[in-house]
């Protein structure tokens, strides 16, 4: 069985940052591309950075040159700093990971619980 923890949400004013956290565990074979979403309240979730295995990395628009996605695989751990945060950034933060178990092999996609962001202006 496979989780994945988050941790680093909180509260914090406009202009400031945050830094979250994610492990996986379990029986894990690989982890492939590793990601984070988010869901604002009466929103629908949305992709917000996402990097690969071999760290290419991609950000939605709303967040380029604010935050930085980043991976531990020693670690099995993606990491997504959040600099000068609005509160536009406010949500439940959710880890992705796309993780191949074996045996016999099989990848599939996996969620975190989700951990809450909240800027106050």
């Amino acid at each position: 069985q496979v989780q994945l923890v988050e941790s680093g949400g909180g509260l914090v004013q406009a202009g400031g940052s945050l830094r979250l956290s994610c492990a996986a565990s379990g029986s894990i074979f690989r982890i492939n591309a590793m990601g984070w979403y988010r869901q604002a309240p009466g929103k629908q979730r949305e992709l917000v950075a996402t990097i690969t295995s071999a760290s290419s990395t991609n950000y939605a628009d709303s967040v380029k040159g604010r935050f930085t996605i980043s991976r531990d695989n020693a670690k099995k751990t993606v990491y997504l700093q959040m600099n000068s945060l609005k509160p536009e950034d406010t949500a439940v933060y959710y880890c992705n990971a796309d993780i191949t178990t074996g045996i016999p092999l099989r990848k599939d996609d996996y969620w975190g619980q989700g951990t809450q962001v909240t800027v106050s202006s």
